[in-house]
């Protein structure tokens, strides 16, 4: 990866803030805006402006962003995309695998389908599933459909044909006839999108591809091209939902491969700062001001799954099936929940407190920012009960107003016939217990007990809150690193530039060398026409005992490692292993380009800062509290709860029986 300059930017763009750091040698700096709804790369650009002459000599921006998900969610900016496929599969996206996402009510629905049926094309061909031509292309009905979707003015085609994962070329001739017809769109097909089989979750996968492209292309073209106004004229790089990142480029014919992009970073930061400073293993617990995600980083590296909900629901912060689009790709492994900072209290029609899916965003954001905000969020809750700043946050830059927090609040105190301090400990006890849910379901769910992991805590508001979800999993240790506000940003920064590529196998004790070295000069071809010159190549495959219906994914080290590899994950997850054949389904292979070796950010020392106090509910109580600023507390410094401690993107509670010492890259929190 290109950094002719030793400076390298950060840019995550969220749902309420855009994070930007700039890191470079015996340079560190942070900056924490609103985000632009309207057009993000406009925060983005003017951020990275704020930052000094080191941030335009960059050279790197490595990027991350929330726009295509939150496209999927709100279905704005999702271009007008056609489907052509097989006769006789024009409705595969509404039959799906017929999963309810909820069993028992009788009224529930599947989301509406990106490609409505009008939209939906059919041409008449058919491959079988060794890929042998059974029925040629109808090239009359192509030609016609071609010509249908150039003269409807589509903006994208998604192509999907049957068994085309194992030989594309009646989707590369269906291609070409759009192109010579006049079509100047975006083109996705299944077979270089998502080369696996199970028709509805490859064409699932083309179609949310097809229907991002254009506004994820446009939205890149415009950060890129408006980056040298500010005279910054460094490569852009795009965080991918696997951890690595991925050029301009790619990610803007392949905008699937980066749904998950800002959620993946800070689990990437959190890997690279567990094996930097030798944490061992860790659950990492991110807080911002939409939602809360937990994940797992195991030896040094982030649990990852090959199957994604898009834009779905989630319960207690499960993905629910069926509630969303299946994309198939590689994806850091998160349970998700609305638990963010600008979550919505409110009282439901039986007078039950609720809190999420809804969020005040940036605009206008909680009450206490005096943007316009009326509805009661968890951080009014918070700053109610002075375990945030009820005068100031952002090192004095956000004025805060707990006159209007108190004034949210009414509605959840009179409608409860609480007083407002009791609904705001309502509102955290709520959003900690789904929170606790979360981590739950990447340790205990997986077979992991919390207790042997130190608890990674990060994000706006994810140090507040710390303390309360390790003393309900019984975690002993928890390390919050330096700026824990921005720490997804620094994840851009740790992540490899990478590329995946797979083949299908569908076989049972086949022998993989060749297919890998086969798939391997694939691989090569693509980065070297990329640019990429020096790589490395990790080799995985995908299997599961014969007659089951889904698979594992797992590191190949060699023939005779396959059987007792699956065996010991297979146990692990289930609780047992099986004497069944064993069937590769696919294998992978991830190529890597290297970073530079980056260092974990250090606190930087301010003047020493007497402590202050102010009365706050922290642990089970509401007590006078000692309040710290983090720039002013010397490296070594050591103390005990009940205390806050402040920085300019976050603030830590640590509770009662909890002590914590300052460490050059972050406090550590122990019991």
């Amino acid at each position: 990866m290109p950094e002719k300059s030793g400076f390298v930017v950060g840019v995550d763009v969220g749902g309420t803030f855009t994070d930007i750091i700039l890191a470079g040698p015996k340079l560190f700096r942070v900056l924490k805006v609103p985000t632009s709804s309207a057009d993000p790369s406009e925060a983005v650009v003017a951020g990275i402006a704020q930052l000094g002459h080191e941030a335009l000599e960059a050279g790197l921006l490595s990027h991350a962003t929330t726009l295509a998900t939150n496209a999927l969610l709100s279905r704005s900016g999702v271009a007008k995309t056609a489907l052509v496929t097989n006769e006789g599969f024009r409705d595969v996206l509404e039959i799906g695998r017929q999963r309810r996402p909820e069993v028992y009510d009788l009224s529930t629905r599947r989301p509406v389908p990106l490609v409505p049926r009008k939209d939906r094309f059919t041409v008449r061909c058919r491959v079988a599933s060794d890929g042998r031509e059974i029925t040629p292309l109808d090239d009359a009905k192509a030609l016609s459909v071609a010509r249908k979707i150039v003269k409807e003015d589509f903006q994208s085609v998604a192509i999907s044909f049957l068994n085309s994962y194992v030989n594309g070329a009646h989707e590369r001739a269906m291609r070409s006839l759009l192109v010579k017809e006049g079509f100047r769109g975006h083109v996705s097909l299944s077979s270089e999108v998502d080369r696996q089989y199970r028709e509805y979750e490859r064409t699932s996968t083309t179609v949310v591809n097809a229907a991002l492209s254009p506004l994820m292309s446009g939205y890149l073209t415009r950060l890129v091209s408006s980056l040298p106004r500010k005279k910054l004229n460094s490569p852009v790089y795009v965080m991918r939902s696997d951890g690595g990142a991925a050029t301009v480029e790619f990610a803007s014919e392949r905008p699937v491969s980066v749904l998950e992009s800002g959620p993946a970073a800070g689990v990437v930061a959190s890997a690279h700062l567990a094996t930097s400073l030798g944490l061992g293993d860790v659950l990492t617990f991110d807080m911002g001001g939409t939602t809360a995600k937990a994940g797992a980083v195991i030896g040094g590296r982030p649990d990852v799954v090959t199957e994604f909900e898009a834009a779905g629901k989630t319960h207690s912060g499960r993905s629910i099936k069926g509630s969303g689009y299946p994309v198939r790709g590689e994806f850091i492994d998160l349970a998700e929940v609305s638990a963010g900072g600008g979550t919505i209290a409110r009282l439901d029609d039986a007078g039950e407190l609720q809190a999420g899916p809804d969020s005040a965003g940036s605009v206008p954001g909680p009450a206490c920012y005096g943007k316009g905000g009326s509805m009661p969020t968890v951080t009014d809750a918070n700053v109610v009960l002075g375990r945030l700043n009820p005068k100031e946050l952002l090192a004095g830059k956000m004025p805060i107003r707990e006159d209007l927090a108190r004034a949210s609040l009414r509605s959840v105190s009179t409608g409860s016939g609480a007083r407002i301090e009791e609904a705001a400990v309502a509102i955290i006890k709520l959003v900690n217990d789904s929170m606790a849910r979360a981590i739950s379901i990447v340790s205990v769910e997986r077979g992991r007990d919390p207790r042997d992991f130190n608890l990674l805590a990060f994000g706006g508001a994810g140090p507040s809150h710390a303390c309360d979800l390790a003393e309900e999993l019984g975690v002993r240790r928890i390390f919050v690193p330096v700026h824990a506000g921005l720490f997804s940003a620094y994840g851009l920064l740790a992540g490899e530039l990478t590329r995946e590529f797979s083949f299908p196998v569908m076989k049972v004790g086949t022998e993989l060398s060749a297919s890998f070295l086969s798939l391997e000069k694939s691989a090569s071809k693509a980065m070297k026409a990329e640019g990429f010159r020096r790589f490395s190549v990790e080799r995985y495959l995908e299997a599961r005992y014969a007659g089951q219906s889904h698979e594992l994914l797992l590191p190949y080290r060699g023939e005779s490692d396959v059987r007792p590899s699956f065996d010991a994950r297979h146990r692990s997850l289930y609780g047992y292993s099986s004497d069944d054949p064993l069937e590769v389904v696919n294998i992978r292979v991830k190529a890597k380009v290297a970073r530079r070796p980056l260092e974990p950010p250090s606190q930087e020392q301010g003047p020493p800062f007497k402590p202050r106090s102010r009365m706050a509910w922290v642990g089970d109580a509401r007590r006078r509290t000692s309040v710290y600023r983090r720039e002013g507390t010397p490296i070594g410094s050591r103390g005990r709860g009940p205390c806050i401690v402040e920085e300019l993107d976050s603030t830590i509670i640590v509770n009662p029986s909890w002590e914590w010492r300052a460490e050059a890259h972050g406090m550590v929190l122990s019991r």
